[in-house]
């Protein structure tokens, strides 16, 4: 079996994500101390909660292009911008004004004139000079016009995860003034300029995008080679991507993108693993990206109405079995526990090709790549990842929120600073490397990653508000174009039988 992820689909060891960063774009230099890690102050769970909240909106408020809404990657390094952590930045401003970190105009405007530049940027087949091509934008994005950075590719996911923010914009700025209603008007045209047609594979043998009988979603199209290779079939983070294209009132997609295309597989996918049964996916973003503006409680498919659960419980169940796997320890890693845990796509130390040895066993460690635990496979090297649990918090906050604590409390300002948590951090690295560029090396307390990554941001600072208050699923309750997406996929129950998509 292959591991669907990003744009490609390949073995996971050799693995990075469409939703992710290129690896060693870190241009600091490590930093060697044999101190152990400067304590912080201890916090209640309600104080630490508020503190990572405002701390990693402020990532986003601080480090986000005004001039061209041009969210970093990864930031302090910022090689090039993220369409996906844009839309997770349209989010955090929202947050931040309910929070009152920033006032509701402030907010406002930022919005929108970002969504400004987005309906405005060139769109187009060209390989350069543009942003975008029939309404969907390239993953990465360069920092100083705006258009396609190299040759990245045009990205149903990582658009998806940027219009995600724009109708959650589109909900949230409902006032009567000026400002809001241009917000409510540009998020539109946004939306639904996207041609989803384009991007599905039609099964008719001749044309160029079919692929083996598959009536899914491509992960991405080029212009120097066309379309993708593989599509979004079987359990992943593109649910997000098929309720966007099912519920567009322009060019949609049929069910049968959702029934013959992402949802066919996923029985092949449905497994036990430490004590959890449930839909395999080793990274937890693959559980975590598309319940950020989808409140999946309580609402079912044909497939979740057959196993007597839903896609949030679903979440659940896959964090609790990664928990329990960093108590088990089975490969016998350095500082894991059942509060130090979780494992997803990341940076990590990035000597994959060199052999070290830890508690006498022989060990590889990887620089960026999508590490995670399940039935599967397990693909480990060490590297623990805060976003894994502060992803999950919504699911499983009673071992989500003391497990950032616990990261929090024994790593110190090391891996917590100023925007909250660094990407990732590994105990079992405390080898001296003087040419590593991805981190620090403490040789008692291991690696810490240099950058901060716009889409593992998003997801603590997103999930964490909707545990606190419900706030990005009360408004996107309210977008029409989700509630019909999810309609017409076979949703049914909870809050969406008295939803109404208009």
């Amino acid at each position: 079996m292959s591991f669907r992820i990003g744009a490609l689909a390949l073995p996971l060891v050799a693995l990075t994500t469409a939703c992710a960063v290129t690896p060693g774009s870190s241009p600091a230099a490590p930093v060697a101390t044999t101190h152990p890690p400067v304590p912080l102050p201890p916090l209640t769970e309600a104080a630490f909660s508020e503190e990572l909240t405002q701390r990693t909106f402020r990532y986003f408020w601080d480090t986000t292009d005004t001039e061209r809404c041009l969210a970093p990657d990864r930031w302090p390094s910022n090689p090039f911008s993220s369409i996906a952590a844009t839309g997770f930045a349209l989010t955090a401003y929202g947050i931040g004004a309910e929070r009152g970190y920033v006032t509701r105009a402030e907010a406002a405007l930022r919005t929108r004139d970002c969504l400004r530049f987005y309906w405005t940027a060139p769109q187009g087949p060209a390989a350069a000079g543009t942003t975008g091509y029939k309404g969907f934008f390239y993953h990465f994005l360069k920092n100083d016009d705006g258009t396609r950075h190299k040759t990245t590719e045009l990205s149903t996911v990582d658009t998806s995860l940027f219009l995600g923010g724009a109708l959650f914009a589109q909900s949230y700025y409902d006032r009567n003034d000026p400002v809001e209603a241009e917000i409510r008007d540009l998020a539109e045209k946004i939306y639904t300029r996207v041609d989803w047609t384009f991007v599905q594979r039609t099964n008719t043998g001749t044309d160029a995008r079919n692929l083996a009988g598959s009536h899914g979603i491509t992960m991405g199209w080029k212009p120097e080679k066309g379309f993708e290779t593989h599509d979004w079939v079987g359990y992943n983070e593109g649910m997000l991507v098929y309720v966007l294209a099912l519920g567009s009132p322009t060019h949609p997609v049929g069910k049968d993108a959702w029934d013959k295309g992402w949802a066919a597989e996923l029985e092949k996918d449905w497994g036990t693993y430490h004590g959890q049964q449930h839909l395999q996916f080793e990274p937890l973003f693959g559980h975590q990206y598309s319940h950020v503006w989808v409140d999946f409680r309580g609402i079912r498919d044909d497939f979740m109405r057959g196993k007597g659960i839903d896609y949030f419980e679903n979440s659940r169940r896959a964090t609790l079995a990664q928990r329990a796997y960093g108590a088990d320890n089975p490969n016998k890693w350095t500082g894991y526990s059942a509060d130090v845990w979780g494992w997803t796509a990341s940076d990590g130390p990035g000597y994959s090709k060199d052999k070290y040895s830890v508690g006498g066993t022989p060990r590889f460690f990887n620089g960026y790549m999508a590490r995670g635990v399940s039935a599967i496979r397990v693909v480990d090297d060490g590297t623990v990842v805060p976003t894994a649990a502060g992803g999950s918090v919504a699911f499983a906050p009673e071992v989500a929120i003391p497990a950032l604590m616990a990261m929090r409390t024994q790593y110190g300002p090391r891996l917590y600073t100023r925007y909250g948590f660094k990407d990732a951090f590994n105990p079992s690295f405390t080898f001296a490397e003087p040419n590593m560029r991805s981190g620090t090396v403490d040789p008692v307390h291991g690696w810490v990653a240099n950058d901060y990554l716009g889409i593992d941001q998003g997801p603590i600072l997103a999930m964490m508000e909707n545990h606190r208050s419900g706030f990005v699923w009360k408004v996107m309750r309210g977008n029409p174009h989700i509630v019909r997406g999810l309609q017409r996929i076979g949703f049914t129950g909870g809050w969406l039988d008295k939803a109404k998509a208009e």
